[in-house]
């Protein structure tokens, strides 16, 4: 049997799995195993997950242990436990102050990752147009391909703050477009959106009827103002679908449990392709949920942990030169690449990355969709909160060490 000539030409057709090419992740993966080849002593000092350190808070993880015992939640969830509807409308009311209808404009997705996977299910046919962020999660964008979509990148640039410029749109091609992604606050620049922004591009959705996608895992990691939802602003409800997470807000990544709400038909045609592709989260996982996703204070702690990193990061990364801030959101800090170290110079943040980890084992990930620019994560592995001035300690002397030149 030739499998080869099985696979669809979206994976590749006959030359999948043949490709030579080896993309940034798995670089930085393989520059990982060869610093500690060359020095199995040496401690990684890994600043490039993208996921929490700390484990769910306690409440919602003694609540999965008493619901995993119940009977009645052996059973397929389909669309979502009621419970979890009405937690995840009482926290988008108590957090964005967002009043939402359990019935029609809110459902339940096992992580937002699968949900964003199904969207252009609902909407993309061969030819259509979606606009994606850049750089960005590009998970919508890579299955709008296999649909035969067409995939616009638009640019973050820093000189507009990480917010895209909608008046350099082509007009036509905005009218072609079905799906508008965006991320805020942004994976990796760390930009909050702004008031003024969303009402614009809620105007320029109207305009050329486009469903905008507003994926929102880092919403309750704000450092400066106040949390934001697009669904808070005039007009939303009619054009915007939001996605929230419990990964980022609650530590909850492995449990795999998010929901989406907004526009009410929008809502039901992600709900009625994702009812013909999955059977719902564990409805354990869910109840366990409700204990905790409501409550202010546990996503204060959450917030408030990486505020404290990312603050004594800004520090340590401004003194070795590099122009570091304190994001607006999220747990990350995008800044831009150095240009060389001692006699070497970088053609790109991905050699600057990879420099950092082989030599001084600092594990960053690199981005050059939009000039060079690499991301430090607060949330760095270590002993507990006293061991954080450790680890960013060993990070200073080892940045100093490198000589690095911008």
């Amino acid at each position: 049997m030739n499998v080869e000539k099985l696979f669809a030409n979206r994976i590749g057709g006959e030359q999948f799995g043949k490709s030579t090419e080896i993309y940034k992740f798995e670089k930085i993966k393989r520059a990982k195993a060869k610093a500690r080849a060359q020095n199995p002593d040496l401690e990684i000092l890994d600043f490039g997950v993208g996921e929490p350190d700390q484990m769910a808070p306690a409440p919602i993880r003694e609540a999965l242990k008493v619901e995993v015992d119940k009977p009645e939640n052996r059973g397929y969830a389909d669309n979502g436990i009621p419970e979890f509807k009405q937690a995840a409308a009482t926290y988008m009311k108590e957090f964005f102050g967002v009043e939402l209808d359990v019935a029609t404009e809110i459902n339940h997705s096992i992580g937002t990752k699968p949900a964003l996977a199904m969207l252009p299910l609902a909407f993309v046919n061969p030819g259509d147009v979606i606009f994606q962020t850049v750089p960005g999660y590009p998970v919508m964008a890579t299955h709008t391909k296999y649909l035969g979509g067409e995939v616009v990148d638009i640019p973050l640039l820093e000189e507009n703050a990480f917010l895209p410029d909608l008046g350099k749109i082509d007009p036509a091609l905005a009218d072609r477009c079905k799906l508008f992604y965006i991320n805020y606050p942004n994976n990796p620049t760390g930009a909050v959106a702004t008031d003024e922004f969303y009402d614009e591009l809620i105007a320029f959705a109207q305009k050329h009827n486009i469903l905008i996608v507003q994926d929102a895992p880092y919403a309750t990691l704000v450092y400066d103002g106040e949390r934001k939802s697009i669904l808070q602003r005039p007009g939303a409800k009619e054009c915007c679908l939001e996605l929230h997470s419990m990964s980022k807000a609650y530590n909850m990544t492995g449990w795999r449990l998010a929901f989406f709400c907004g526009a009410e038909r929008a809502v039901n045609a992600l709900a009625t392709i994702k009812d013909n592709c999955d059977s719902g989260q564990f409805k354990a996982i869910q109840h366990a949920a409700c204990a905790g996703i409501d409550d202010e204070s546990l996503a204060e702690g959450v917030r408030a942990h990486y505020e404290v990193r990312l603050r004594k990061m800004v520090d340590v990364l401004k003194r070795v030169g590099f122009n570091a801030s304190m994001p607006g959101g999220t747990f990350y800090l995008y800044v831009k690449a150095p240009k060389g170290a001692g006699d070497v110079e970088f053609a790109n943040a991905e050699e600057a990355s990879l420099y950092l980890i082989e030599n001084f084992g600092i594990s960053t990930v690199p981005w050059d969709n939009t000039g060079p620019f690499v991301r430090f994560g607060a949330v760095f592995e270590s002993a507990g909160d006293a061991d954080d001035e450790r680890v960013l300690n060993e990070l200073a002397a080892r940045l100093a060490k490198a000589d690095l030149k911008f």
